[in-house]
């Protein structure tokens, strides 16, 4: 009988618990000896190269993919090294996966009946789709959003970047590495009053503007 595989997307904001999730999942699958395999792109440095660790602990070892990694050959060389199909791969970060990257991991699904769970972000900081996360918006067999809550009490949205002072940053380059000193996730209603109330402080006259 032909192994049939999925591609999975979980997705949701900074702080949603998703790689606490990948690593829940990882844990139970080697409770159960499933074949399994955690992985995540490069371009997420702070941790070490080996190691995807949630922000309440847990690590477990992952593979590193590279931006020029092709994840099909990957997936050949590993079966030609196992002498078998890896019946799960686990992806955190998986924003940060290139288009083709997410074209491979379809493949693999498909050709080899291997189940992929994405887990990662929407959208960017100024709430544009990440390369990786459109694409599986695309084409994922089955897409999970993994909600959490604004201090408003509405589900968050936006992953907003902040500066020292704590007010949010509407420009810069979209990937910036970084964890509570540099994110929050806010609902759209709190992105939005956040961003008119700091334009309407800095158009202040300078007469009404706090002085140093």
């Amino acid at each position: 009988m032909e192994k049939k595989g999925k591609l999975y997307f979980r997705y949701g904001t900074m702080g949603s618990a998703k790689t606490a999730m990948l690593l829940t999942t990882a844990y139970n699958f080697e409770e159960r000896n499933m074949d399994y395999l955690c992985m995540k792109p490069v371009i997420d440095t702070r941790e070490s190269k080996s190691v995807i660790r949630s922000r309440i602990g847990i690590e477990r070892h992952c593979e590193w993919i590279y931006a020029e990694t092709d994840l099909y050959t990957f997936s050949k060389k590993l079966f030609r090294e196992r002498g078998r199909i890896t019946d799960w791969f686990l992806i955190d970060e998986a924003q940060f996966l290139t288009a083709a990257q997410v074209d491979q991991l379809s493949r693999v699904v498909d050709d080899f009946g291997t189940n992929v769970i994405c887990y990662g972000l929407r959208t960017d900081f100024q709430s544009r789709l990440f390369e990786g996360s459109k694409r599986l918006f695309e084409i994922a067999d089955t897409i999970d959003e993994v909600k959490s809550t604004c201090n408003c009490g509405r589900k968050t949205i936006i992953n907003a970047r902040i500066d020292s002072n704590g007010d949010f940053v509407s420009e810069g380059a979209q990937v910036e590495i970084g964890g509570n000193e540099r994110y929050v996730a806010v609902c759209r209603k709190c992105w939005r009053n956040k961003r008119i109330e700091q334009s309407a402080r800095h158009e202040l006259p300078l007469e009404f503007k706090d002085e140093d």
